[in-house]
């Protein structure tokens, strides 16, 4: 089983505005259970845009995670 490079900073960088939390956890190297997990209890370390039953992370957010981290 392979797994899934964890894209680089500059490519995050070219992401649309929002991604899916799923692609935001890969970035992170995190679970997209455990992303959602914090999503749920308001703690995620992101900017989260709640669409309906759906969130949507801000790449802007993760980008300034990554760089501070």
């Amino acid at each position: 089983m392979t797994t899934a490079q964890v894209p680089t900073l500059t490519e995050v960088r070219s992401w649309p505005a929002t991604v899916s939390v799923a692609e935001a956890a890969h970035a992170l190297g995190v679970s997209k259970s455990h992303l959602y997990d914090l999503v749920r209890r308001g703690e995620a370390p992101v900017r989260i845009v709640p669409l309906g039953t759906r969130h949507r992370v801000v790449t802007a957010s993760l980008v300034h995670l990554l760089e501070t981290a």
